[in-house]
């Protein structure tokens, strides 16, 4: 079963194959680099910047069918709370893990 789900994305083209690959390449291109960025923050214990990349992934992940909501407001809420890092640090690598296998499966799927 694929990590994503483009029935939002194919609404949103309403028929449109072009912005469906634009869609995808965008996310293929942005998403592992807002991964770096929110994994790099974790190891340092930025819950600031980790909050900032975990919620500017958060509409691409929507539009993708990818539920890891109850995740990214566990590091949304780092910020506020008093975790550690390495309590954070689960729910940051399923992110990672899901985010990026969505990418792979994308790549072969679109030809990418």
């Amino acid at each position: 079963m694929k990590k994503y789900n483009l029935e939002q994305v194919e609404e949103m083209a309403g028929g449109d194959q072009e912005f469906i690959l634009e869609m995808v390449t965008t996310f293929i291109e942005e998403l592992p680099e807002d991964i770096r960025a929110m994994n790099e923050a974790v190891e340092n214990g930025n819950a600031q910047l980790a909050y900032q990349s975990a919620h500017k992934m958060k509409p691409n992940l929507i539009i993708f069918g990818l539920d890891l909501a109850p995740e990214v407001k566990k590091i949304e809420g780092w910020a506020k709370s008093d975790s550690t890092k390495e309590e954070i640090l689960p729910y940051a690598n399923s992110v990672s893990e899901t985010v990026l296998t969505a990418c792979k499966e994308l790549k072969e799927d679109f030809n990418l």
